[in-house]
């Protein structure tokens, strides 16, 4: 699923074009962000692509939805 990931002061939110939703990230399973498993506020949970940790934001990535 395409998602764009984007920072907003110190805060991480997701937007799912598809579903028109935006949605805080509670909770990285990585530090870095890259690879792993992000939470969403409303329990969506993605799988991120692994991408170099110097990335920018905001970026539209494509992303494997796990739960929710």
């Amino acid at each position: 699923m395409k998602i764009t990931l984007r920072k907003a002061g110190e805060q991480l939110t997701v937007y799912v074009a598809k579903k028109d939703l935006e949605e805080k990230v509670t909770h990285l399973e990585n530090p870095g962000m890259w690879g792993g498993k992000v939470t969403l506020g409303n329990g969506w949970v993605f799988q991120l692509p692994d991408m170099p940790p110097e990335t920018r934001l905001p970026i539209s990535v494509e992303a494997r939805k796990l739960e929710g």
